[in-house]
């Protein structure tokens, strides 16, 4: 669910308010119960990866990387095999 800006024109309190996009947009102010709120265009929803998972260091196991290392071609000495 997306976060979406609110400000009240007759108080002018701006907050942010986490609801369902099939939800009627809300009207009535928090602070000073007047019904002149209006939603704020904001910049869009941003993506947030929360817990383990998503940096290398957190997924790879010890022998995955042991593998890996096995696995790597070998550097050349820098000559190139004739023709």
């Amino acid at each position: 669910m997306p976060t979406y800006d609110y400000e009240c024109e007759a108080c002018g309190h701006e907050f942010e308010l986490f609801q369902s996009i099939n939800e009627p947009l809300k009207k009535k102010c928090p602070e000073c119960g007047k019904m002149k709120l209006n939603r704020l265009f904001g910049t869009g929803g941003a993506l947030l990866f929360k817990g383990s998972g998503f940096y290398t260091t957190d997924y790879r196991s010890d022998s995955y990387k042991s593998a890996k290392k096995k696995d790597k071609p070998k550097e050349s000495s820098g000559t190139a095999p004739a023709t």
